[in-house]
């Protein structure tokens, strides 16, 4: 059996990593939360300009409907080790000329994620918050569209929960899906409750 990743090294290295600092418009800067104690591993697509400035993951809005989807405070959300974040691509990828942000570029998950992923053994359940993660992460187990895939979320259970992205440009698609607070979320909330409780 191969010992798996030192994670502190491997963080060090991500904290460090400068492989796209030619093509953005901005300074690098790696956000990732993760312990060897995590066990609800969510995973987004990159983080956003005011992440980027904060330097800790989804403090913006979309945190915070994440958060309530999760049925966690701020407290916890930042403060228990079981709770990690490491999303596609670890640094803003900046603004995109007709608003929104840049898609997270690959090589950033072709550089990191297989080696993080190793030296994180206590993952039980991963959220993947966006298409860009549920693309990367299911491959070909994906549905044709992100809808379709939240829609098939009992599929990927008991490790994997797609889910939208909690961002407000979501709040209409959100409308349109009832379903998805009615039946996603009390699951979401109930296994991450039984996490925290264990």
């Amino acid at each position: 059996m191969m010992t798996p990743p030192d994670l502190n090294a491997v963080l060090a290295e991500i904290r460090a990593c400068r492989a796209c600092a030619g093509e953005l418009a901005h300074e690098p800067r790696p956000v990732v939360m993760v312990a060897l104690e995590t066990r609800l591993l969510i995973c987004g697509q990159a983080p956003g300009r005011r992440v980027h400035e904060s330097g800790a993951p989804f403090t913006d809005a979309s945190g915070d409907r994440l958060r309530d989807w999760m049925g966690v405070d701020s407290e916890t959300f930042y403060g228990d080790p079981s709770i990690g974040v490491a999303a596609q691509a670890f640094c803003y990828p900046g603004t995109a000329a007709g608003g929104g942000d840049h898609p997270p570029p690959r090589r950033c998950a072709q550089l990191w994620r297989p080696r993080l992923l190793e030296a994180l053994p206590e993952v039980e359940l991963t959220l993947l918050v966006g298409g860009h993660a549920q693309a990367w992460a299911l491959a070909d187990r994906m549905k044709p569209t992100m809808t379709a895939t939240v829609a098939a979320w009992r599929d990927y259970l008991p490790d994997v929960l797609p889910l939208p992205h909690p961002s407000w440009r979501n709040t209409a698609w959100l409308r349109r899906n009832p379903w998805f607070e009615a039946e996603v979320v009390p699951y979401l909330r109930g296994r991450v409750r039984a996490m925290l409780a264990s």
